[in-house]
């Protein structure tokens, strides 16, 4: 299991790339997270809609009303043109950490 330490800095990019395909309302999101890890990193609800509340403050993604179809009322999230930027800029400096890091465990110089 991955510690919520570890992944910490990356909630953000795993949750755009959820709603870059298709927008999603919460539970569904920790769903998903859990599904696509393959249980190696459960979010917790609470850091889950702090994350998602803290993205559509800075604009990242939006926010509307839904019905589930059981007649529930949800709130749905999906990615803003400006989110979509992000994510590729966080995707980008992704990718740079990974190699650096991977220098280290590896073992290169």
């Amino acid at each position: 299991m991955i510690s919520a330490d570890a992944i910490r800095g990356y909630v953000d990019i795993m949750i755009l790339s959820i709603l870059e395909r298709q927008a999603s309302y919460p539970y569904e999101l920790v769903k998903t997270i859990a599904r696509v890890s393959r249980g190696e990193y459960v979010i917790k609800q609470t850091t889950l809609y702090s994350a998602v509340k803290r993205l559509e403050s800075q604009g990242l993604v939006d926010s509307r009303p839904g019905v589930s179809e059981s007649g529930k009322p949800r709130t749905y999230y999906r990615i803003t043109a400006a989110g979509n930027e992000y994510l590729r800029a966080k995707c980008e400096e992704w990718q740079a950490t990974k190699a650096v890091v991977d220098r280290f465990v590896k073992g290169q110089k």
